[in-house]
């Protein structure tokens, strides 16, 4: 490295060759946001001073669902489903892409506090837009997040770069993913269903699922997961996400069904609010480790929920916590506590895209040989703008998905197909 920066080879460097080595540098710095205007000699100047944000805009998605579906506590069964997506636009033609829920005020908060404070901005001052739109006294996670990948996916277009390659570099070109699946679907039983829809998903190439429980009795639920596991054989990985459906005492009495039957974890069993109450307790008594944390709104209510040691694994979420940097740094956080990172991912494509490109700089949780490396949820909902509103959906196979090598998000969003959702 050294050799290659001589003074002589400095000054023959072409200014993008330049921008791409000083990134490897500078982006991952650092982790949590880009270099300030100050440390611009990264950048090509010419290339990024002139660029202007021109418009901010949001879409909300909804979508009639065919069958109506959802987790233990949908009551009744959801009969639509939405996603917020938000678009930058620029003056020099670049535009980037942001995903986050449209629950919260999000929307509001995008179009009437943040993204007018953004007009005419340069997106690659991304350290202190982001110091910006979380504000002197609060800030809106949701939004944030949002607008938070929309400038990433920017700046990557902009510097010609995979957004993973702005923090640092990617650890590995593929990361493991598992199939979040098995919800409660109207007109069907979870005892036929989930092991039929299991044993679909390790033909499609799956080696990881992850349940619904919840919404009936531990006796009768105890028996849905014995024939998942009999359906899909010892050597596929399950998980159970209880979506806030049980007491602590009805928590430990399926965590040692689970424990039994060899699953992974246990997600989020009790409510979040107030501030996941009684998951140290939980997490004491579990026979199996205990996963949560996609209600944690930013680095500071992580750090508690950290410091409290609430879980074996944290899984933040990059549309609710803030944004990519944000979920870096929490991810960070808890390797630090010995506290393993799987981000919750459950959204379109644009979500899925920034959270490959996160999984992709996320060390492994120990030295040996990598088999606890984080995986990639999955949806398999139904959930058209998953892959209808891109030209071409994240690449699954044999059980990985391959991380995007193209500028930004490495998607082309399709925006005839987003009109068409849009409400």
């Amino acid at each position: 490295m050294a050799d290659r920066f001589n003074s002589q080879e400095f000054f023959t460097l072409s200014r993008r060759e330049w921008g791409r080595q000083s990134l490897g540098l500078l982006g991952a710095g650092i982790g949590f946001g880009a270099p300030s205007t100050s440390t611009a000699l990264a950048f090509d100047k010419p290339a990024t001073e002139s660029v202007k944000i021109t418009a901010v805009k949001t879409y909300l998605l909804r979508h009639q669902l065919k069958r109506a579906f959802g987790v233990s506590v949908s009551v009744p069964l959801d009969k639509t489903r939405t996603t917020l997506l938000v678009k930058i636009e620029t003056d020099a033609g670049h535009v980037g892409w942001g995903e986050t829920a449209a629950v919260s005020g999000a929307r509001g908060a995008i179009t009437d506090q943040l993204g007018p404070r953004l007009i005419g901005e340069n997106p690659c001052d991304y350290r202190r837009l982001w110091r910006m739109m979380w504000g002197a006294n609060f800030g809106h996670p949701f939004a944030v997040g949002a607008l938070d990948m929309a400038l990433l996916d920017l700046r990557g277009k902009i510097l010609d770069l995979p957004v993973a390659e702005l923090f640092g570099g990617r650890l590995r070109d593929k990361v493991p993913a598992y199939a979040s699946a098995m919800n409660y679907v109207e007109g069907e039983e979870p005892e036929t269903l989930y092991p039929r829809e299991a044993t679909q998903l390790v033909a499609a190439g799956y080696k990881a699922l992850k349940m619904r429980l919840g919404r009936y009795s531990v006796s009768r639920e105890a028996k849905v997961a014995a024939a998942v596991r009999q359906a899909v054989g010892p050597e596929i990985r399950l998980m159970v996400d209880g979506n806030a459906a049980y007491t602590l005492g009805s928590a430990l009495r399926m965590g040692d069904v689970l424990h039994e039957l060899g699953f992974e974890f246990f997600e989020e069993p009790l409510p979040q609010s107030p501030k996941y109450a009684g998951y140290e307790d939980l997490k004491e008594k579990l026979p199996l480790p205990l996963a949560g944390g996609e209600g944690v709104d930013s680095r500071a209510s992580a750090k508690q929920l950290i410091d409290r040691r609430c879980f074996h694994i944290i899984q933040p979420d990059i549309s609710l916590c803030g944004g990519f940097g944000e979920t870096l740094f929490i991810a960070e956080m808890a390797a630090l506590a010995g506290i393993p990172c799987i981000p919750h991912c459950w959204g379109g494509a644009i979500l899925m895209a920034a959270t490959t490109h996160l999984l992709s700089l996320l060390a492994d949780p120990h030295w040996g040989f990598p088999t606890d490396t984080p995986p990639l949820e999955l949806d398999q909902s139904e959930n058209p703008w998953r892959s209808e509103i891109v030209e071409a959906p994240l690449l699954f196979q044999d059980g990985f998905v391959t991380v995007p090598r193209t500028p930004g998000w490495g998607i082309t969003v399709k925006e005839d197909v987003v009109q068409r959702y849009a409400v």
